[in-house]
């Protein structure tokens, strides 16, 4: 997976980020484009899908819904720090946007933010666990439905 690879080499440098100093939504900011980076490349070596079908498949991973979804079924396993940071992102005053409710976008801002956190932390591995987990349940959702059946 070139993506991941490429996430794993810029997250090798040794940053001195001092993750305190970064606001949950820059975070969040960060955590989005990790995140898509990581579905789109998911979506690409999993199958053979032409490219305007993997953009509405992308889609349904990485809007809001989706991903408080994922915020709200892994809550119990993550760690305090972990959760800690889905908070911070959550409670962060934001406008959604009028395809998402408000409720959906915080979670999905707290869950971009603690992809984001995690990537700053150098915790490369947690992260991808953590988004694969994320992946796989809402292919779940999709009764099984996984995103490289050719559609």
């Amino acid at each position: 997976m070139k993506a991941i690879g490429i996430i794993r080499e810029s997250n090798a440098v040794d940053k001195h980020v001092d993750t305190k100093m970064i606001s949950p939504l820059t975070m969040a900011y960060m955590g989005d484009a990790i995140f898509e980076l990581f579905v789109r490349d998911q979506l690409v070596t999993r199958s053979e899908i032409p490219v305007n079908k993997l953009h509405l498949k992308a889609i349904e991973y990485v809007k809001a819904a989706s991903q408080a979804k994922i915020a709200h079924v892994l809550k119990n396993q993550l760690t305090e720090e972990e959760q800690w940071m889905v908070r911070r992102g959550r409670n962060q005053k934001s406008t959604a946007p009028k395809n998402a409710e408000l409720s959906e976008y915080r979670y999905a801002t707290g869950f971009e933010a603690l992809i984001g956190y995690l990537y700053y932390q150098n915790k490369t591995e947690r992260m991808l666990h953590i988004m694969t987990k994320g992946m796989e349940i809402l292919d779940e959702r999709h009764g099984g439905e996984k995103a490289d059946e050719s559609q």
